[in-house]
């Protein structure tokens, strides 16, 4: 229970034009030699995933990501290229990238049409394990509140097309466009929860429920909830604080439900309000505490966060991965940094490109030249 496992979905980067390169397969094919299944295709041939194994704790959890990030870079520098961690690019076109030729990605395609090209987004899903589906179905009801949140700690993709969108995450803007994400309803059983999923199969909308894509779902194949709301961070020590905040959030859940006391569940579209505003202000905004009925400044909201889950952290092990939350409330999430590295130029997303480079080796015992 409470194990971990972290995918990350990297941009591979040509460092002459700063674009994104097509040219995933090479990376993934010399990958497998050691990685094995731990690398995989994207539906994008710029974007290769990476996810560790089932970790026991969050310090099991830090050396893998590292490791992996280390071995996924060593890759793309051996190929000429360099890894990078942003929820979206600054200003490659959908457009130019490559589909990968694989008979799931040529359905979605098929299905989804323009939507799905268009989808070159980069995310950070994070399992945390659950070996009970009715305990789980009612955390991920009492989660819900807490997604945006957490997500609104991973912004990093303010740039579109080589624009300035106004979002701290845009990434969200362009997955809205595919069926069943967001946030999810809440669900009195996972009795209620099997017969949505049945239904959808029978009536031909999905093939199985891995075609739910949600911000957090009950995993249809893993004993896990999955967090699937967040940017991907640019730091290996972002990812690993916002692993832990989701860990320490199922667990004092589930420690709730054990002393048969509950948590106050909000519908869908109040939750959503408060998704959207963490999407185009991240953590320098407000977000709504639906118990006093008013808005309040994200950094106080992360405070009570933070003491929610501070009777569990210690059991963990995890306090201090948990209060790097502090950190980036003071440098500021992913966009916020984009954001202040770049001079209002076109040109200048290049120099965007680099600094996001950089920061995604930040850690690493590997190159991060340009």
């Amino acid at each position: 229970m409470f194990t971990l496992g972290i995918e990350e979905e990297f941009q591979i980067v040509d460092p002459e034009t700063r674009q994104l390169v097509s040219h995933m397969a090479q990376i993934v094919e010399k990958g497998k030699v050691y990685l094995k299944e731990q690398v995989k295709p994207e539906m994008h041939q710029s974007v290769i995933e990476v996810g560790t194994n089932v970790c026991r704790n969050i310090k099991e959890a830090r050396e893998e990501v590292i490791d992996l990030r280390s071995k996924i870079s060593e890759l793309a520098i051996s190929n000429g290229y360099r890894i990078a961690a942003a929820g979206t690019h600054p200003f490659t076109h959908w457009s130019d990238v490559q589909i990968t030729d694989h008979p799931r990605y040529k359905q979605i395609v098929d299905e989804m049409q323009e939507a799905a090209r268009a989808n070159l987004i980069f995310g950070l899903h994070v399992h945390v394990g659950i070996d009970n589906r009715e305990i789980g179905i009612h955390i991920m009801n009492a989660v819900r509140y807490f997604l945006p949140h957490i997500f609104a700690l991973s912004t990093n993709s303010p740039f579109w097309l080589g624009r300035n969108t106004g979002y701290k995450s845009y990434r969200v803007k362009v997955f809205d466009k595919f069926p069943r994400t967001g946030i999810p309803d809440h669900y009195g059983s996972v009795a209620e929860y099997d017969k949505y999923v049945n239904l959808l199969i029978k009536t031909h909308c999905i093939d199985d429920a891995k075609k739910i894509w949600w911000d957090i779902r009950l995993h249809p194949y893993f004993d896990t909830l999955e967090f699937r709301i967040c940017d991907i961070p640019m730091r290996v020590d972002e990812t690993i604080c916002l692993a832990a905040i989701m860990q320490a959030v199922v667990y004092k859940m589930y420690k709730l439900i054990k002393q048969n006391l509950g948590f106050r569940l909000y519908r869908r579209a109040l939750i959503n309000e408060n998704k959207w505003r963490a999407a185009r202000y991240g953590t320098q905004g407000k977000l709504i505490d639906f118990g006093k009925e008013e808005e309040v400044d994200f950094k106080i909201l992360a405070m009570e966060l933070l003491a929610f889950i501070n009777d569990v952290v210690d059991e963990l092990d995890s306090r201090n991965e948990v209060n790097y939350l502090l950190k980036i409330l003071d440098m500021g999430t992913g966009a916020d940094r984009q954001l202040a590295a770049w001079d209002g130029t076109e040109e200048g997303l290049k120099k965007v490109v680099d600094y996001i480079i950089e920061e995604t080796h930040v850690g690493l015992n590997v190159s991060k030249e340009v």
